[in-house]
């Protein structure tokens, strides 16, 4: 253990402040998440005012989101070696410098490009935060208490995108869409302050950070950046008339992902023999052993499935009702917000259940009523009463709160100790591939429809093609979650032997 003399420390910081400490940590860890969480949705309340202003096809405005989500994606693999090396402060502090720079850059940008790269600067620094708090949640709290723990920090991490369309949307609608990118820089201050106050210098388990140890994965990193943005260029490029663009792009994807897996599997091997175990061994990004663990395996799985759905209905509401409604960015923000709330309010609920249910079945629940949700708002038009809409958003939101809480403890339940941080940054890169990819999927689904049924998001009006263009994305985003509950249900615990443990 670290000498708990040493100012910052874990050891200091829990003499100090007693049991309270893992509480007011994860508060702190909560705030700098919420600016992540912000940074990442509000901007598809402005994504119809960018498109105007810069001139965009929906294939490149889509790239707001789907840049960051790649962004994102790829840099939660380097969560476990950068806590290890710098530790919790630091490596929580750069976080929130970047995303700060990013979300400045972005309002004063004069040029999409630049927008796309500060973009990418939040979705680096995002990417990075997100799987810190599901590791001290598993390390720092009983399992009796995760559930709670759980269920405190996802209510008020959630009511960041709950409030943000709302302000958002007035925002774009009084100062333009430059004033969006502004809003995460108040939570990103809070957040630094309460870092330097409440987050340990320390690295996961209460150890010194070895700043002299093991060296980056940079070759499993870049196989898994070039496979990552393959993938989403090659399905971008499917339906803008550049097939052979499109899968030459799939196809450098598909050797890109093999290349990563044999990479991460020989330099495990080669990390556990002795000559392999030395200072100057680069240890896997992604650690296969984890797979081993049935419950883990599955839950990557809906994590994935999940996160498709999620992020790209996260795209696709918005423009659905700005582009197809007809409705104001303000307007937009004040139906979604309600729905937010409950959102809050369930997840606080589930997280206490969580503790005692078992995950597999609040985590079908929660996809059950995700689908219910999407399948419901084919029955939305332009005469459809906005309490109608109000409703089946709400019923998308308690499915939200099922799920948020029960995926990450159940899919970690039995997992070593020691893989804990691989774990957490696995799921969460998991659920933001699947996101990235629904986000691009659910732009060329509605780019594809619309043009099937002859109309198009450039057009002022909207027309009931251009409605039922959405219902048929609708529907498949509503299917998907229907597939993740099969293997929602794999989740539950069975009477068998773990993988061995290293302790």
């Amino acid at each position: 253990m670290t000498d708990p003399v040493v100012p910052g420390s874990l050891a200091a910081l829990q003499a100090r402040y007693g049991e309270r400490h893992r509480w007011l940590l994860l508060l702190s860890l909560m705030i700098g998440t919420m600016a992540s969480v912000m940074s990442s949705t509000i901007v598809n309340v402005a994504i119809p005012d960018m498109s105007q202003h810069f001139a965009l096809g929906q294939d490149r405005a889509h790239w707001v989101s789907s840049g960051f989500m790649a962004a994102m994606t790829v840099s939660m693999l380097t969560t476990p070696w950068l806590l290890a090396r710098f530790g919790y402060r630091q490596t929580y502090l750069i976080c929130m410098w970047l995303l700060l720079l990013g979300g400045i850059g972005g309002g004063f940008s004069n040029h999409f490009g630049l927008v796309l790269v500060a973009r990418a600067c939040e979705g680096l620094a995002a990417g990075v935060v997100q799987p810190i708090p599901a590791i001290i949640i598993l390390r720092a709290f009983a399992q009796n208490e995760q559930g709670r723990a759980s269920g405190i920090f996802g209510m008020g991490v959630v009511l960041a995108p709950a409030i943000g369309p709302s302000i958002g949307g007035v925002l774009v609608d009084w100062f333009g869409w430059r004033s969006i990118f502004f809003m995460v820089a108040p939570f990103c201050v809070v957040s630094m302050w309460l870092a330097y106050k409440f987050v340990p210098i320390t690295a996961p388990g209460g150890v010194a950070a070895d700043r002299g140890g093991a060296p980056l994965d940079w070759i499993g990193l870049l196989l898994a950046t070039a496979g990552t943005l393959s993938l989403l260029n090659g399905l971008v490029h499917l339906h803008d008339g550049a097939p052979l663009l499109a899968g030459g792009l799939l196809v450098i994807a598909t050797l890109s992902c093999a290349g990563f897996v044999w990479w991460e599997r020989r330099i495990a091997r080669a990390g556990n023999t002795t000559a392999g175990a030395t200072r100057g061994a680069a240890a896997p990004l992604m650690s296969f052993d984890l797979f081993g663990y049935r419950q883990f395996a599955m839950g990557t799985v809906v994590a994935f499935i999940y996160g498709t759905a999620l992020f790209g209905s996260t795209y696709l509401l918005p423009v659905f009702m700005q582009r197809g409604l007809v409705l104001s960015p303000s307007y937009v923000g004040t139906i979604l917000l309600p729905a937010g709330f409950i959102l809050a309010g369930t997840i606080a609920l589930v997280g206490r259940l969580a503790d005692h249910q078992p995950a597999h079945r609040l985590v079908s629940i929660g996809l059950l009523l995700l689908a219910s949700s999407f399948a419901l708002m084919v029955t939305v038009n332009t005469t459809t009463s906005l309490f109608v809409l109000v409703a089946w958003a709400i019923i998308g939101r308690i499915g939200l709160g099922f799920i948020l809480p029960s995926l990450n403890l159940g899919s970690m339940r039995g997992v070593d100790r020691a893989l804990i941080p691989q774990g957490a940054s696995v799921i969460n890169f998991m659920r933001m591939l699947g996101g990235a990819i629904g986000v691009s999927l659910c732009g060329i689904l509605l780019e594809w429809r619309l043009a099937a049924h002859g109309d198009s998001l450039t057009a002022l009006a909207t027309s009931s093609a251009r409605l039922d263009a959405f219902d048929e994305v609708f529907c498949v985003v509503a299917g998907i979650c229907a597939v993740a509950i099969i293997a929602a249900w794999q989740l539950r615990e069975r009477a068998t032997p773990a993988p061995p443990s290293a302790d």
